[in-house]
């Protein structure tokens, strides 16, 4: 009885101590990148309103710490992520930057942080942040570019059918790595694209790019983000092509920011990513669900990926009793997490900073009066080196504007 009293005490003198060393700490900071304004704002909204919900599911604590945000709009400029970024650290002093969601981003603004030795958990899709040019101070909690596009390729070509594909993408990084990983898996299992139409980052008319898609085509592989999906697919049909040519691409392209504004333009439009909004799994639902009753529509994967990536940091901190001030075991403590109850299912960090994790085939369906993306294939514990070694891989040259794949493989 004596022992079981003091064993209490004990207990409760630690959890004192606990609460006295986090209140004296302070609260933690969390610096979060994202675009709301400009072309991109409305996925950027989607970011902060997931990242909200996480929190406020949390109360905004961990680990006895309170914890803060400050949010800063990067307009989906590259140069202007890297200026946010050095005034987070530098000016707000934050222990851990988020968000950041262009691939161009996320290649300007990862050097400073290695520079700073800042952890930073990012949603941006550039290959080579964790690849040939990997930043030690990064990890993803999104894709790379072409991750999703290595079994996509293959999934066209087997399953879809389809043989020759005319390429419409935006001619920046995401554009060419998507379309890179797409290429790859595609020709090597007998596929080819015919044609290579890029595109401006931001096009404003996509009709003088339809007029050139060539007939011989099965399909047009298409990369869209924002408001460019209402653009191109009304566009696609009033020039009579939907009844003709399949449409194919990466997720963003069919976005569940997006369908609720769109009709049968985008039905039948099949895609690749790590998540669906229609995911049946109890975390999917209740993530759903809450995203809602908050943004009063349905959550896309700029949603989720900045959901989870909230909770990746609030069990990083948790794994290391809220001591954010030690960087660099705060940063190892990130790398080592593993999940597997997130809204797109489990997901662990590889050894160079990104996901291995369930990809998705998506189909745009309207059920229940409402389009959404239904799952029609997955792809287990998809790491973004694909099945090939990562040495070997890592050997072979980037997905550029110029890339070319070495061809089929001996059947």
């Amino acid at each position: 009885m004596v022992a079981g009293w003091v064993a209490m005490l004990a207990t409760l003198i630690c959890m004192t101590a606990s609460s006295s060393w986090a209140q004296k700490k302070g609260p933690i900071k969390i610096g979060f990148i994202v675009p709301v304004t400009g072309a991109f704002a409305q996925n950027g909204r989607d970011m902060v309103n997931a990242l909200e919900q996480y929190l406020e599911e949390i109360g905004y604590q961990a680990a006895g710490r309170k914890i803060e945000v400050v949010i800063e709009d990067d307009e989906g400029i590259p140069a202007t992520s890297l200026m946010k970024g050095r005034k987070l650290v530098e000016k707000d002093g934050v222990h851990v930057l988020a968000g950041v969601m262009l691939t161009p981003s996320g290649y300007a603004l990862a050097p400073y942080v290695d520079s700073k030795q800042i952890p930073a958990v990012l949603n941006s899709g550039g290959d080579d942040l964790t690849q040939r040019q990997r930043a030690k101070w990064v990890i993803r909690t999104g894709i790379t570019s072409s991750q999703p596009m290595h079994p996509f390729g293959e999934y066209t070509f087997k399953v879809l059918k389809y043989k020759k594909v005319v390429a419409l993408v935006p001619d920046f990084s995401f554009g060419w790595e998507c379309l890179g990983g797409f290429q790859r898996t595609f020709e090597e299992n007998g596929g080819k694209i015919i044609q290579k139409l890029w595109v401006p980052a931001i096009v404003q008319d996509f009709s003088p790019y339809i007029s050139l898609i060539s007939k011989e085509a099965d399909a047009v592989y298409g990369i869209f983000a924002g408001r460019m999906i209402v653009q191109f697919f009304s566009q696609f049909r009033d020039y009579g092509f939907k009844q003709k040519v399949a449409v194919i691409g990466i997720g963003t392209s069919t976005d569940e920011s997006t369908l609720p504004s769109m009709g049968d333009e985008i039905e039948g439009v099949v895609t690749a990513l790590h998540y669906s909004a229609a995911l049946n799994n109890a975390a999917n639902r209740k993530f759903v669900k809450g995203f809602r009753e908050k943004a009063k529509k349905p959550p896309g994967w700029y949603a989720e990926t900045s959901y989870t990536g909230a909770r990746w940091i609030v069990e990083g901190i948790k794994a290391i009793q809220g001591d954010v001030e030690n960087s660099g075991k705060f940063m190892q403590a990130l790398r080592k997490i593993e999940l597997k109850d997130l809204p797109r299912g489990p997901m662990r960090i590889d050894d160079y900073g990104n996901p291995v994790q369930n990809i998705y085939i998506r189909k745009v369906e309207k059920v229940g009066g409402e389009l959404q993306n239904t799952v029609v294939h997955t792809y287990d514990n998809v790491s973004q080196f694909w099945n090939y070694r990562p040495e070997e891989y890592l050997k072979q040259p980037p997905y550029t504007r110029d890339y070319t794949p070495p061809g089929p493989k001996a059947q």
